[in-house]
């Protein structure tokens, strides 16, 4: 997926462009041969990496109307693992 470019009509249009970094000294200080690079994942939208995850929630939702936009009043209960702990047996 290809950097946006320009201005955003939206954050949401940011989710999914976390940079990377190349560490090319951290590499070579270890002898390393390899691309190593680090995910910036403090700079996403929401400041997490389940930035995208929440999205795909969210549209898929809309998608099969579940979520209707304008009318359905979205309650996010949960600081820990975008709620997966509801869905353990």
């Amino acid at each position: 997926m290809p950097l946006p470019q320009g201005i955003l009509d939206s954050s949401l249009d940011a989710i999914g462009h976390t940079p990377l970094v190349r560490l090319q000294r951290i590499a070579d200080a270890e002898g390393l041969k390899c691309n190593l690079l680090a995910k910036l994942e403090f700079l996403s939208v929401g400041g997490s990496l389940k930035d995208r995850i929440a999205k795909r929630m969210v549209e898929e939702a809309e998608r099969t109307g579940r979520l209707v936009p304008g009318k359905t009043t979205v309650i996010e209960a949960t600081s820990g693992n975008t709620g997966d702990t509801s869905f353990l047996d």
